[in-house]
């Protein structure tokens, strides 16, 4: 699914399973660095069972502080699980 956003913090939001497999949210924003702020995001994506997280053409923040992804800049970012691989999420997206 494509979402018109201006930045995105990505992380695992609990254990994993036997399998390796765990939950992952996307919190959407139409700020960049919204880590430095007090704001809420603006969407909120969770998916339940994912193994790997595939990220395609896009310059990444990795916060040490909460093991999370940052993805600032953008105009849009696409994310789907991976119909062939399920278990993988594919990112994508347009940043400026």
């Amino acid at each position: 699914m494509k979402y018109k956003t201006k930045s995105a913090i990505i992380g695992r939001s609990g254990k994993r399973d036997d399998f390796g497999n765990g939950p992952v949210f996307i919190h959407l924003f139409s700020m960049n660095d919204p880590h430095k702020k007090n704001v809420v995001p603006d969407a909120f994506i969770d998916f339940p069972k994912i193994h790997k997280i595939i990220f395609k053409a896009l310059i990444l923040n990795f916060l040490l502080a909460g093991s999370d992804i940052l993805i600032n800049d953008l105009e849009y970012i696409e994310v789907e699980e991976d119909k062939n691989k399920p278990g993988n999420l594919i990112v994508t997206g347009k940043q400026k």
